[in-house]
Formats: C-alpha cells, structure tokens, sequence
C-alpha cells in the first residue's frame, strides 16, 4: 500500500469515527429522556392506581369489619 491509500483509509476511519461518536451521543441524550418519561409515566400509573382505589374501594371487606355468621 501506498503512503496515499495509506492516508485515504486513516481519513476513512476517523470520518466513521466520528460519526460513531456523534451517534452515540444523540443516542445516550434519547436514553436518558427516555428515562425521564418512564419515571414520569411510572408517577402518573402510580397516582392514577391511588386515586382509583380511593374512587372505587373494594367490595371485599377487612376480616374486622364482617359480620358474624348467622348462628343455627
């Protein structure tokens, strides 16, 4: 190989170099606001279960609040 080839395959490499750095970046920044929408998302699920057991509590009653069986 020639000192030329030689060159032209180092400036293909740091040219695609660069390009892999630049892409890793764009997609660490999309990773992280990713994150933050799945905490947010996660806060919203969570507070919409809460506010949902408190709209429409269980039919099922604590053991302390059953009435005894009828007594044959």
């Amino acid at each position: 190989m020639s000192e030329k080839d030689l060159e032209a395959r180092l400036d293909e490499l740091e040219t695609r170099l660069a390009f892999q750095d630049d892409l890793i970046n764009t997609l660490s920044e999309q990773v992280a606001r990713q994150e933050l929408e799945l905490r947010e998302l996660w806060d919203a699920k969570q507070l919409l279960h809460k506010q949902l057991k408190e709209v429409s509590p269980s039919n099922i009653k604590r053991e302390e609040e059953e009435t005894p069986p009828p007594h044959y």
